[in-house]
C-alpha cells in the first residue's frame, strides 16, 4: 500500500510543470523599459524618421542643384515625302505632270514660250532642270536627332543658396516633429505606467477594506446571535460590504483595462500579464535641474519648429526678391543630325555634329505681379516672427504653472502622509473600542471609512506628483 508514495513527488512535479505551461509568464517592467518599449515599437516614431530620411534627401538635392547639369536627347522622326528646293515646273511650261507623278515634257510648249528653244534643246533644258531639282531635294525620310549638353547656373538672384537654406530648415523641422513625437509618447507612457500602479494599489486597498468589513461583520453576526447588538447595525455593515465588494469589482477590471492600455502604447500584445515596479509610489524627494527661461526656450521643440518656420519665411522673403534679379545661365552642347546639316545637299545620309556654348541673361524690367509677391513674402515673415514671441510668452505661462502644480503636489502627498498616520491611529482605536464594547459598529465603520479614504488620497497624490513632475519636465523640455 506504501509502495505508490514513492512516485508522488514525481506525479506533483508533471502537474505543477503542465500549469506552468498552461499560464502566460508575467513580464516584469519598470518605467525606463516601458518607455524603451513604446520608442522601439511606435509606428508614428518610424513615420517621422522616414521623413527625416526624405528631407535629409531633398536637402542634398537643393544643394547638387548649384553644380552643372548633365543631360543627353535624342529623337528620331519619318517622313513620307522628301524636301524639294526647286518646285516641279519652277514657272517654267515644260509640260504636265502625270497623277502618277510622272513628268511629260512638251515641245511644243516650250516652243511656244521660249521659241529659241526648239526640238532637242527644248529636250534637253528640261532633262537638266529635272536633274537640278532631284540634287537639291532634301531627304528627310528618316530623321535621327542627338544631343548632350551641360547647362550651370552662374546667377540666379541669390535663389538656389535660399532654396538650400529652406532645404535645412526643413530638414531640421522633421527632426525636431520626431523628437516631439518621441516626447508625447513618452508622456502616454508615464500616464499609462502611473495610471496601472494608482488602479492596482487601489484594487489592494479595496481588497483590504473588504476583509475589515468582513471581520465585522463576523464580529456583529457573533455578537446578534448573542443579543448584545442589534440586526441593524449588522444590515449596515452587510450595505457597506456590498458596496465594498462592488468597488472591488470595479476595480479589479480597471486594474485590467488600464493594463491592457499601457501594453498598447508599449506595443506589446493586449493581454500580456505585467507587472510594475511600484517603489516610485514611495519616493518623496524629487531633485530637478534648475533651468534659465532661456535654456528652456532653447529645449522646447515648439520653439525650435517656429524658429526653422522663421527662418523659411525670411528665406522666401529672398526668393521672391531674387524674381527682381537678373539670371545667368550658361549653356554647353554637342548635337549630332542625320540627315548631315553641315555638308549640304552632298552628304544627306551620314550623321553630322556641331558643338555650341552661350550664356542666357534674363533682366525683369516691369514685373508687378512679383513686386507684390514679394511684400506677400514680408507679410508671411512678420507673422511668424509674431507667433514666435507670442510662443515664448505661452511657455513661460506654462512652466510656471507647471513648477506651481508640481510645488501643491508635493505639499499634497505630504498632507497626506499625515492624514495616514492620523487615519490609522484613530481606525486602531476604533477598533479596540469595538472590542470592548465602548465603540458601536457606526463609529467603527466611519473609522474604517475615514481610513479607506485617507489611503485613496494617498495614492493619488502620490500618482499625481509623478505625473506633474512628467509634465514639468515636458514643459521645461527636460523630459528624457
Amino acid at each position: 500500500m506504501k509502495k505508490p508514495d514513492k512516485y508522488l513527488p514525481f506525479l506533483l512535479a508533471a502537474v505543477s510543470l503542465l500549469s506552468l505551461t498552461g499560464r502566460a509568464e508575467t513580464m516584469k517592467l519598470d518605467l525606463q523599459t516601458c518607455r524603451d518599449l513604446a520608442l522601439q515599437g511606435n509606428k508614428q516614431i518610424q513615420v517621422d524618421r522616414e521623413n527625416a530620411e526624405a528631407a535629409k534627401n531633398l536637402r542634398k538635392a537643393a544643394l547638387a542643384a548649384m553644380f552643372p547639369k548633365l543631360s543627353a536627347n535624342g529623337g528620331y522622326v519619318w517622313n513620307q515625302n522628301n524636301l524639294y528646293l526647286l518646285s516641279q515646273e519652277a514657272t517654267l511650261p515644260f509640260g504636265t505632270m502625270n497623277a502618277d507623278g510622272t513628268f511629260v515634257f512638251s515641245p511644243n510648249l516650250i516652243g511656244t514660250a521660249y521659241p529659241q528653244l526648239e526640238g532637242p534643246a527644248s529636250q534637253w533644258v528640261a532633262s537638266e532642270y529635272l536633274k537640278a531639282r532631284e540634287a537639291t531635294a532634301i531627304d528627310i525620310e528618316n530623321i535621327v536627332v542627338g544631343e548632350i549638353g551641360i547647362t550651370q547656373p552662374i546667377y540666379l538672384g541669390g535663389k538656389l543658396i535660399e532654396l538650400y537654406k529652406i532645404a535645412q530648415a526643413t530638414e531640421a523641422i522633421e527632426q525636431l516633429k520626431s523628437g516631439q513625437t518621441d516626447m508625447e509618447l513618452l508622456v502616454s507612457v508615464d500616464e499609462a505606467y502611473w495610471r496601472v500602479l494608482s488602479v492596482s494599489a487601489k484594487f489592494r486597498l479595496a481588497d483590504e477594506y473588504c476583509r475589515m468589513l468582513r471581520k465585522v461583520e463576523q464580529d456583529l453576526t457573533a455578537a446578534v446571535e448573542e443579543g448584545t447588538a442589534t440586526q441593524s447595525d449588522l444590515l449596515k455593515v452587510r450595505v457597506s460590504l456590498n458596496e465594498a465588494e462592488v468597488s472591488l469589482l470595479k476595480a479589479e477590471n480597471g486594474l485590467k483595462l488600464s493594463k491592457m492600455a499601457l501594453c498598447q502604447v508599449c506595443g506589446l500584445e493586449l493581454d500580456t500579464d505585467v507587472e510594475l515596479d511600484d517603489s516610485g509610489l514611495e519616493q518623496t524627494s524629487f531633485r530637478l535641474d534648475t533651468l534659465s527661461m532661456e535654456q528652456v526656450w532653447d529645449r522646447r521643440n515648439e520653439l525650435q519648429l517656429l524658429e526653422q518656420a522663421d527662418r523659411i519665411a525670411r528665406s522666401g522673403v529672398r526668393i521672391a526678391a531674387s524674381t527682381l534679379k537678373p539670371n545667368i545661365v550658361a549653356r554647353a552642347n554637342y548635337y549630332v543630325t542625320n540627315p548631315n546639316l553641315f555638308h549640304g545637299l552632298s552628304d544627306m545620309k551620314s550623321y553630322g555634329g556641331s558643338f555650341a556654348a552661350g550664356v542666357v541673361v534674363n533682366i525683369p524690367i516691369a514685373h508687378a505681379d512679383d513686386i507684390l509677391r514679394l511684400k506677400a513674402a514680408k507679410n508671411k515673415a512678420r507673422t511668424v516672427s509674431l507667433q514666435l514671441e507670442e510662443a515664448r510668452e505661452k511657455i513661460h505661462l506654462q512652466v510656471s504653472q507647471s513648477t506651481r502644480q508640481l510645488e501643491e503636489s508635493d505639499r499634497n502627498f505630504a498632507m497626506a502622509l499625515a492624514n495616514i498616520d492620523n487615519a490609522e491611529e484613530n481606525l486602531r482605536l476604533a477598533q479596540a473600542g469595538f472590542e470592548e464594547g465602548m465603540v458601536t459598529s457606526t463609529e467603527l465603520l466611519g473609522a474604517q471609512t475615514a481610513w479607506l479614504k485617507a489611503y485613496s488620497e494617498k495614492i493619488d497624490a502620490s500618482v499625481n506628483l509623478r505625473l506633474y513632475e512628467t509634465y514639468l519636465k515636458k514643459n521645461t523640455g527636460n523630459l528624457k
